[in-house]
């Protein structure tokens, strides 16, 4: 673990952050991911100190025929008192009745749109990375929920989260994020990657800080990409001057990191997370998820989270091993009764 000095802690990197009307209390926040911050795993980053939190990403299209699954996306956790919904999609007026729809019915404190996934099966469509490659859909798009948006009565902010470009030789970053602030956008999010990169290479964080100088304060610039631990983040807020920063892949079995990054950006360092937290943590998200899902489909779903929290815990493999084989609450309880949590201690003089 690496201390920042005084000064590098009273530079104020941990700090209230506006969008629009909402004010939040912090600037750390979860991405949206896909298959992943699902009702359950946000509460539990809520927990550990996630200021701001995001949906997975809900098809506006299926949004619009009423898909079951996609209502299961949406619902606020217990404990959420602000998150957004991210959507996504190619039409314009499916996407402003999908915004609306969401906010009349779970009144999230943010409507987030989606112009950055990479995925095959969105940008085909036309959505995700797609709108970012295409700057004046992105502003029909942004438009038309802004628009949908700014005549109900609850005052609720949009956002838009962009990527690079398509690809190294298609850099779009500057029109997208141009299209989307004109027509309306509260904020911007970046992962600097392309498209055609996925999650492969380095996210470039000079493209990061220059969308900042772009803005030059007219809206919020948050930065996703390649955080996966508390430097990082210090990191990225120091060298781009970016709002705030988002976790995506680095809080997968480690929401910790939220709690941990507050305390370095206020102290200058952070308390280590034991196995009891890791797997005490993962066990609560178990019987949550069972509560939203079912046991057998959250079973079935909490062995990679599990696999995940049991990252780098001494006798971790052989646990998981058994762990990616339970399939009801009783085989995860009998497994974690079965693995004891001393043998996972690290070793010291003191000790010995």
């Amino acid at each position: 673990m690496n201390n920042l000095n005084a000064a590098e802690t009273a530079d104020g990197f941990y700090r209230p952050v506006t969008i629009g009307s909402l004010t939040l209390p912090g600037n750390i926040f979860l991405a949206p991911v896909a298959g992943y911050s699902d009702r359950s795993f946000r509460s539990i980053c809520v927990d550990w100190g996630a200021d701001f939190t995001y949906t997975e990403m809900v098809s506006s299209e299926a949004y619009i025929r009423n898909s079951a699954k996609t209502e299961k996306l949406i619902a606020r956790a217990h404990n959420e008192q602000r998150y957004a919904v991210q959507i996504f999609g190619a039409n314009p007026d499916f996407m402003a009745e999908t915004a609306v729809r969401i906010i009349e019915r779970y009144h999230p404190e943010c409507i987030d749109i989606n112009a950055g996934c990479p995925m095959p099966k969105i940008t085909k469509t036309g959505a995700g990375s797609a709108l970012t490659r295409n700057p004046k859909k992105l502003y029909a798009a942004v438009k038309a929920v802004t628009e949908a948006v700014g005549k109900m009565d609850a005052a609720v902010p949009v956002t838009v989260k962009i990527r690079s470009g398509w690809s190294q030789n298609e850099l779009t970053w500057k029109e997208a994020a141009a299209a989307a602030v004109d027509a309306g956008a509260a904020a911007l999010t970046i992962h600097p990657r392309t498209c055609v990169q996925c999650y492969s290479g380095t996210a470039d964080w000079d493209i990061l800080a220059q969308l900042v100088q772009l803005m030059q304060g007219r809206v919020p610039v948050f930065g996703s990409g390649d955080l996966f631990s508390p430097e990082a983040a210090h990191d990225m807020l120091s060298s781009t001057q970016c709002a705030g920063v988002m976790f995506a892949r680095g809080a997968m079995g480690n929401p910790f990191i939220f709690r941990q990054t507050r305390e370095l950006l206020q102290t200058g360092a952070y308390s280590k997370i034991t196995p009891e937290d890791k797997i005490g943590t993962a066990k609560k998200e178990l019987m949550m998820l069972c509560e939203e899902v079912g046991e057998q489909t959250a079973c079935r779903e909490m062995r990679k989270r599990f696999a995940a929290y049991t990252k780098g815990i001494a006798g971790g493999a052989k646990l998981r091993e058994q762990l990616v084989q339970a399939s009801s609450i009783q085989d995860y309880e009998r497994i974690l009764e079965n693995f004891s949590l001393q043998a996972v201690q690290p070793h010291t003089d003191n000790n010995r």
